[in-house]
């Protein structure tokens, strides 16, 4: 490969289903090794299987992708010179290429049934179709040429198999793992062509990096067993000078065992993996993503771009143009990384205690939407949210945290002061009422020192008059500090909210 070679690299999901955070961090690494190079990201979506094709699918990657801050230079909705970009628009041009393997020798007719080749899985077990038997099984390798030939003709159905080399080596570069070598007697001719036309996996891929000038290609550990017929591909078409370079990513593992973090981990654990909220055509069944936790993009970037990462610090926040500075191959894991849900919430806290308060009111006022029909002013917002920002988790939690700054309590939690309540306390807090209407300043250190000299004139302790202070303004035992609770709410609130508490405490 030339050294000046274009970095250009590429993203291709398959639009079956919820985007899992494991191809959201495929997609990231791409991203960052392509920015900072210089390159160009591409998304390509690998359509060819059109049993699993779900309608919206495409879309939906392409919406995750935006929230993440991941834009593709070239796209389905963005084509460039390259496409076309979608795998199922290049359909012709896959059979050109599988029956040029055919002429060559390095791929055969495959006519075995669905049905014989069940009942020969039924017989052997550890069936695969290989050197080990192709010579047994219906196809052009072991058909009479003018029976293949009648066969064709006859438009029987067929699929195309690469022929796997017998005791042979197939080795490549690998930029994580370094040389990776195969012994091609432990893998199976698979399938290049299918029989309704429609390439596999291996043949595509292979054919759209070559044409969309992949220079890199980022992707998944689990493809590294399928890697040995990928390079034999770009060798038998007479491509290998343009090969790319490989990386193949550790795999996201569960966080309480051993293998790769499935939706089903989630479910079972109480978190998300999908990027965003994905709803199943067929049940209807919507499954939760972080997006919709209350996860902000950069505290889901971050997270993943840590999972098998690091820079060699002990630095932990990195925004997008950080990661990118700083992104290196070398620097990726070989093993897996167990993902940590505590963790990731850790990153989304920290991320929400970064964020200004207007950045982060559009989603604040979603949540308080969805709570109540009251209309709150977003002056009103950015205050309370400068209050409770630190107490968040998730943006969604701002309801749990503040809740009581747009509803007034309608219950309250008297048991943590009755058993010391008495009437003494009870005209004390009228008296107070009182006095604040006449309040000349209104902010926080103002009413903290009123308060305290009220208690001091008083004679009884503050301890024993700030809970139940704190119970009449919000319901409770919670909340940031007292006054500047009083302070957000305002003179008239404040005073309404005592007086509407008293008769609760005696």
């Amino acid at each position: 490969m030339s050294l000046q070679r274009k970095v250009r690299v590429r993203f291709a999901p398959s639009p079956t289903g919820g985007l899992h955070l494991g191809g959201v961090r495929t997609a990231l690494f791409n991203y960052l090794f392509a920015r900072q190079r210089g390159g160009d990201f591409i998304l390509r979506i690998e359509d060819t299987d059109q049993t699993r094709f779900v309608p919206g699918a495409e879309d939906y990657i392409t919406d995750c992708l935006a929230w993440c801050g991941i834009h593709a230079d070239e796209s389905p909705n963005n084509p460039g010179h390259y496409g076309p970009y979608r795998q199922s628009e290049r359909k012709a041009s896959y059979r050109e290429y599988a029956e040029q393997l055919v002429d060559a020798g390095f791929a055969y007719y495959a006519f075995d049934t669905a049905e014989e080749l069940d009942e020969q899985r039924r017989l052997h077990p550890n069936f695969r179709y290989s050197h080990e038997n192709r010579l047994n099984l219906r196809n052009s390798l072991s058909l009479p040429v003018s029976e293949t030939t009648q066969l064709l003709a006859a438009g029987v159905p067929h699929t195309v198999r690469i022929k796997m080399p017998v005791d042979g080596t197939v080795s490549f570069e690998d930029m994580i793992r370094g040389r990776v070598l195969f012994d091609t007697n432990l893998v199976d001719d698979k399938v290049l062509l299918k029989a309704d036309g429609m390439p596999t996996y291996h043949l595509a891929v292979v054919v759209d990096d070559k044409k969309m000038q992949i220079s890199h290609v980022f992707r998944g550990e689990e493809w590294l067993p399928s890697a040995a017929v990928h390079v034999l591909l770009w060798e038998y078409l007479g491509w290998k000078d343009d090969m790319p370079s490989w990386a193949h990513l550790p795999l996201i593992l569960k966080p309480d065992g051993n293998g790769k973090l499935s939706k089903r981990d989630g479910d079972r654990l109480g978190f998300p993996v999908y990027a965003m909220n994905w709803t199943d055509s067929k049940s209807g069944e919507t499954t939760k993503g972080f997006r919709e936790m209350g996860f902000l993009p950069q505290a889901f970037v971050n997270m993943l771009a840590l999972l098998g990462w690091n820079d060699g610090t002990e630095q932990e926040l990195f925004t997008t143009d950080e990661l990118v500075a700083k992104f290196s191959v070398d620097r990726i894991s070989k093993a897996g990384a167990k993902f940590d849900f505590e963790k990731a919430k850790w990153f989304n806290h920290e991320w929400i205690k970064r964020s200004s308060n207007e950045e982060l009111l559009p989603q604040v006022r979603a949540v308080v939407a969805q709570h109540t029909e009251a209309t709150v002013g977003d002056e009103y917002l950015l205050q309370v949210l400068d209050l409770v920002k630190e107490r968040l988790t998730y943006v969604e939690d701002f309801w749990t945290q503040a809740s009581f700054f747009v509803e007034r309590p309608e219950k309250y939690d008297t048991d943590v002061v009755k058993s010391k309540w008495n009437a003494e306390k009870a005209a004390f807090f009228q008296q107070v009422a009182h006095k604040l209407d006449h309040m000349e300043q209104w902010d926080a250190p103002s009413l903290e020192a009123f308060f305290k000299a009220e208690i001091a004139a008083s004679g009884m302790k503050v301890g024993e008059l700030m809970m139940p202070f704190r119970v009449m303004l919000v319901g409770g035992k919670f909340g940031p500090d007292v006054f500047h609770i009083l302070a957000c709410l305002g003179r008239e609130e404040s005073i309404a909210r005592i007086h509407a508490a008293l008769p609760n405490f005696v």
